[in-house]
């Protein structure tokens, strides 16, 4: 099966679970919350969304980022919180990702409550993305990380 073939299937079964799990083995999370398996050029290039990459510096460094991603590691709610909002535009909605859903899914549903903007939940994280072919940059100072 040619690999192209295989990662779109299991992202399409990934999210096919999740949803399952998300509509019958959980309670109703909050209405501004979604999960979505955007693109990396998706994710680039979308003025009206800021993406926050979340995992750590060594993450960053090892596989390269999303071009335009502030990179800000999730610790807790209200650092995280205090961090990104000077970064939040009015009208913008806000994306994580992080290496494959897994951390995002928590932080997502803890920050939701807290924020009047569209939260999303980028779907299999920067595996995915990268799965599918987007091209990633270095990470900088300029995008907040501290030891580039």
């Amino acid at each position: 099966m040619d690999r192209r073939l295989f990662l779109a299937f299991g992202s399409a079964a990934a999210l096919a679970l999740a949803a399952a799990g998300f509509l019958f083995g959980r309670t109703r999370g909050p209405e501004n919350l979604t999960l979505a398996a955007l693109s990396g050029d998706a994710l680039a290039n979308d003025p009206s969304m800021l993406l926050v990459d979340i995992r750590r510096p060594e993450e960053w460094q090892q596989t390269g980022v999303i071009e335009g991603a502030l990179l800000v590691t999730y610790g807790d709610r209200d650092s995280f919180l205090s961090a990104v909002r000077p970064h939040l535009q009015e009208g913008q909605s806000i994306a994580l990702i992080c290496r494959t859903g897994n951390r995002t899914s928590r932080a997502t549903r803890q920050i939701a409550d807290a924020l009047n903007v569209p939260v999303i939940d980028v779907a299999g994280g920067m595996v995915r993305v990268l799965g599918e072919g987007y091209s990633p940059v270095a990470p900088t100072r300029a995008m907040g990380c501290t030891v580039c």
